[in-house]
């Protein structure tokens, strides 16, 4: 079970070399399962027991489950991001070098760990604008193939990159595109040929590279799994896949994937915006509930908060807390910092324990070296726009940020029955100071 369900995951990985391109692959899913999407820019008229979708600038999506029971309904939402770190294509990308070399202009997406993107094969996708007349149209873009490279410099030129190296993305980080077969305007015509268009009709691109190293499952007892994009389309495949397999007459069941939460969330389509705030809202308001309806709904509302968790580091453990600590194949990983970068609190944490037990999936518990400075994630930011009792959760994984991630075999089933036995249940603030739990 643990390796089918991980080929899945790999698949998927495969088939979203981009953020759009994951959105595009997430809303294909939906729509064979009964989903109907919705546009932000038109009405919406929904039915109790309805599945619907809607997206945001093509790379963040929402989904939701609507129950048919709903005199005191709430919402029960996963969230995830569909981005990761990488290098953007600038607008004028071509670099003419020396002895004939081109190479394509970019600068850093996110922090990502740069040697990992080193001496491999690269290539390009995201989405391309074309203009017909008076319509630009968004076209996705993923070049199949093998198409750059960042070269190291030789260790006979740089004798001391094994005592550490800083990375210059304007000097280190360039992928190569030709060595002299290619002049300026090749990269525009060859990006026009690839969408059968005229080169004069690419008015805006947003190209970014990826791995093209195939995923793999890999270890003598084939413990482990790796991939580029792990965190956090894992958690985003997780949650989408569980939401396919959940029912709650009693709520409305939410899946939100955002885009740039590793560039801060503060865009039209991250945790930060009023995504999910405005898609709420309209819920409430299509199904003919008042203002006082949704405030309460809001107070019983649930969030789960999916983002990849950092494992102990077989080379490196003092990098970790020395208990709160975690493991790959180990469980679903809960979050917590005394600063509230991460959601997680007595009565949330409490409340996931709950649904762990019943679904019988292991937990840990990760936080960081009281010492050292961790990062954020989507729970804590989604929370300025609509504020409901929410606890931040990931899978344990190594080289996070890494263009070749590696993560354990059995947790994405693990995350996937955790978060399928919270879409069944239904969770209902009695009071302040009470939660209850039931199917």
């Amino acid at each position: 079970m643990y390796k089918d369900i991980a080929k899945e995951l790999l698949t998927f990985i495969q088939k979203s070399p981009s953020c759009f391109h994951a959105v595009d692959t997430m809303k294909h899913m939906l729509l064979e399962n009964g989903y109907t999407e919705l546009r932000e820019c038109e009405a919406w008229s929904l039915n109790k027991g309805g599945k619907y979708f809607t997206t945001r600038n093509g790379s963040s999506i929402l989904a939701f489950q609507i129950g048919n029971t709903l005199e005191d309904y709430h919402f029960q939402v996963t969230s995830s991001h569909s981005d990761s770190p990488t290098f953007k294509v600038k607008e004028h990308a071509e670099l003419k070098g020396k002895g004939g070399y081109l190479q394509l202009n970019t600068e850093g997406y996110g922090g990502m760990l740069c040697s990992t993107w080193m001496d491999r094969p690269l290539s390009l996708a995201g989405r391309v604008l074309v203009k017909d007349g008076n319509t630009f149209t968004s076209k996705l873009l993923s070049f199949d193939r093998d198409l750059l490279l960042i070269p190291n410099v030789a260790i006979h030129m740089n004798r001391d990159v094994n005592n550490g190296m800083k990375y210059n993305n304007q000097v280190d980080m360039l992928p190569l595109f030709s060595a002299g077969e290619c002049s300026e305007g090749d990269y525009a015509q060859l990006i026009a040929d690839e969408l059968r268009c005229a080169k004069e009709q690419i008015f805006g691109t947003d190209l970014y590279l990826y791995n093209r190293m195939a995923p793999s499952i890999w270890g003598a007892k084939e413990e482990f799994i790796s991939s580029g994009k792990l965190d956090d389309l894992q958690c985003a495949f997780t949650s989408l896949k569980a939401l396919l397999a959940g029912t709650n007459e009693k709520a409305i069941n939410v899946f939100a994937c955002f885009d740039n939460e590793e560039v801060g969330s503060g865009t039209k389509q991250g945790a930060g915006s009023t995504f999910l705030y405005d898609a709420m809202r309209r819920i409430n308001n299509a199904l003919g509930k008042g203002e006082e309806e949704y405030y309460r709904a809001l107070a019983s509302s649930f969030m789960l908060s999916a983002d990849n968790a950092h494992a102990v580091h077989p080379n490196h453990p003092a990098k970790t807390d020395v208990n709160n600590c975690v493991y790959m194949n180990e469980g679903i990983v809960v979050k917590s910092h005394a600063g509230q970068k991460y959601t997680s609190d007595a009565v949330s944490i409490a409340v996931f324990k709950g649904l762990c037990k019943k679904a019988g999936v292991p937990v840990q518990f990760f936080s960081n070296r009281s010492d050292t400075a961790g990062g954020s994630t989507l729970g804590n930011i989604a929370m300025a726009q609509v504020s409901m009792n929410s606890v931040d959760i990931g899978l344990p994984q190594l080289a996070m940020h890494s263009s070749y991630e590696t993560a354990g075999v059995k947790d994405t089933a693990y995350m996937i029955k955790v978060m399928e036995e919270f879409f069944n249940s239904h969770i209902e603030e009695m009071s302040g100071h009470i939660l209850k739990v039931t199917k």
